[in-house]
């Protein structure tokens, strides 16, 4: 029986043993928990970091909607020797821009002579008067007859590897007015003619 109880005993004390061995694994849990927080702290400062730029990038923002965006006021087209223009629109933000400039590079290489091209703007309802009118003006007037009011703007003529330009005073554009952009070098408007948008 004394030896029962001894087994009992012993037994009881194991027990407690582990027991104790319990409690210190506890405080060891803690120092885990406490360095979870920590990771959340050492991310707060880069958190921090792009709201920084976000909060400076507002003011950009409000800036970019007050201008025009960069190219807005301003368009590139391309001729060639098939008789092509890139597009067949001229989209032109007349609400924001007081002046549009309209560049025109020749990407072919026939002369001026046998290809030339060139841009000009006028109501869709003039557009043949002022073809006609510009046959008949001939190369040296960049087939463009002298002072026609019915010309809102032209380039002069170019021909393969050229680049010329023309600004166009928007306010000449009346709202719902419909207008065409195209070469007047005698019969390329047959392939080069365009609409111009106004928005």
């Amino acid at each position: 029986m004394k030896a029962y109880l001894a087994l009992i005993s012993a037994a009881a004390l194991a027990l407690s043993a582990c027991g104790d061995n319990k409690p210190a694994e506890t405080p060891a849990a803690p120092p885990a928990a406490s360095e979870a927080p920590a990771a959340p702290a050492s991310e707060a400062p880069a958190s921090e970091t792009p709201a920084a730029p976000a909060s400076e990038a507002a003011p950009a923002a409000s800036e970019a909607a007050a201008a025009p965006a960069a190219g807005a006021c301003e368009t590139v087209v391309e001729s060639d020797d098939a008789m092509n223009f890139n597009t067949k629109e001229l989209v032109i933000d007349k609400t924001n821009c007081k002046e549009f400039k309209v560049t025109l590079k020749h990407t072919g290489k026939m002369p001026k002579t046998a290809m030339g091209h060139n841009i000009v703007i006028s109501k869709a309802e003039d557009t043949k008067g002022v073809l006609a009118d510009g046959a008949a003006a001939g190369a040296d007037a960049d087939y463009v007859k002298a002072g026609d009011a019915r010309v809102i703007a032209h380039t002069k003529l170019i021909g393969g590897g050229e680049e010329t330009s023309v600004t166009v005073d928007t306010s000449k554009l009346a709202d719902g007015g419909k207008y065409e952009f195209y070469c007047s070098f005698p019969a390329h408007s047959a392939q080069m003619l365009g609409h111009v948008t106004l928005k």
